[in-house]
């Protein structure tokens, strides 16, 4: 029986290409090559919503909220062996007024929901959180920088100390991306990961699930 994996994020797992404005293929990323990677034992579901939250209503799109589709997206795709988050960069947006403790909060509040969805669980849960590369300060220069707004860098790079904690105190695992060597953001935007960090992602996550899933 195959194990299965669904990756819950925002644009960088949905694959945003920010050179073309496209997406990524599905040779280029890092959920698929990570289903390459893994084998025939697993199998690899991609939930990326460009502008995906972590609970924060966006006043100016529809439909992004992760607190709220969570639910679903775990039913439709039950049975399942690993959940792994990996979100936060939209939350650091000006116009939510969150400081990094109050996103890191929201993240405890989606973590205590998916680990409640017991329905959704094949045995017993079983959470990845990973802290997303952070945004570089150079983003605040490009075409995102007024849809951003102001600090958003030093906000993201605040995230990875304080999901860690959260993750200790829940007993579910942790991944720092920021800290993967060679990681970094395409040089369009600085916010999101370009093709070679795909691949990166996804070595480094081969390497390390099968370890979450004996």
């Amino acid at each position: 029986m195959k194990k299965t994996i669904l990756c819950f994020g925002d644009s960088n797992t949905h694959g945003y290409n920010s050179q073309t404005d496209g997406r990524f293929s599905e040779e280029e990323r890092w959920t698929c090559l990570l289903d390459e990677m893994l084998g025939t034992d697993y199998r690899v579901l991609e939930e990326g919503l460009s502008g995906r939250t972590i609970c924060f209503d966006d006043p100016l799109f529809e439909g992004l909220n992760g607190f709220t589709s969570i639910f679903q997206a775990m039913m439709t795709h039950e049975p399942l062996d690993l959940l792994i988050i990996m979100l936060g960069t939209n939350d650091v947006k000006s116009r939510f007024h969150a400081t990094p403790q109050n996103i890191a909060k929201g993240m405890e509040r989606l973590l205590k929901k998916a680990f409640n969805t017991t329905e959704a669980w094949r045995d017993q849960p079983n959470i990845l959180i990973i802290a997303p590369a952070p945004i570089e300060p150079e983003y605040r220069f490009t075409f995102v920088g007024g849809e951003m707004g102001e600090d958003c860098d030093t906000k993201s790079r605040a995230l990875a100390p304080l999901y860690e904690d959260i993750c200790h105190r829940y007993g579910c695992h942790f991944l720092d991306a920021g800290q993967i060597t060679g990681i970094r953001m395409h040089p369009k935007d600085h916010m999101h990961l370009d093709k070679a960090s795909h691949q990166l992602l996804a070595s480094t996550l081969a390497k390390k699930i099968p370890e979450l899933l004996d």
